[in-house]
């Protein structure tokens, strides 16, 4: 069930706080990610969050929104038909790409909920926006997956 929001105010403090959540999950996986292709992602989508969290605050702060554009994303849903890891300090490579690709889904569907709820029509494209950037961090995992995970079982 989504949360009731009473302005775009607490909209905006809800995905900030998601995107700080998501550079503080990226943040301790990078610490102790052993796989140097996994820390060089986790160290990109570190970046590529608090950009997300940027937008977020410029936009709460003056409304600027210049530059947002929206774009269908392929999505090969392989995270979809994965059951649900818990992040632990040992994971394999395997488990890594499980649990962020979840991640990476969770966050889009909160991006594209967003943008269901609100009326402002600019906040709306910012979550639309937002949320094809998910689903491309989610894309690039399935891939890497599917490339190595899959290939070796």
């Amino acid at each position: 069930m989504m949360k009731k929001f009473n302005s775009s105010d607490e909209v905006l403090d809800f995905a900030i706080r998601a995107e700080q959540d998501a550079i503080d999950f990226y943040s301790k996986l990078y610490q102790t990610a052993v796989n140097t292709n996994m820390k060089a992602a986790y160290r990109e989508f570190i970046l590529e969050e608090k950009s997300h969290k940027d937008r977020l605050k410029k936009l709460k702060i003056n409304g600027d929104l210049s530059g947002i554009e929206t774009s269908k994303i392929t999505d090969l849903k392989v995270s979809d038909y994965i059951p649900i890891k818990t992040p632990h300090e040992n994971m394999d490579y395997q488990e890594s790409l499980i649990v962020v690709m979840q991640r990476e889904k969770a966050a889009y569907r909160l991006y594209s909920d967003l943008a269901e709820i609100v009326n402002n029509e600019s906040l709306k494209n910012l979550f639309l926006m937002l949320a094809a950037e998910e689903a491309k961090h989610k894309l690039k995992f399935e891939i890497e997956y599917d490339d190595h995970v899959n290939l070796e079982n």
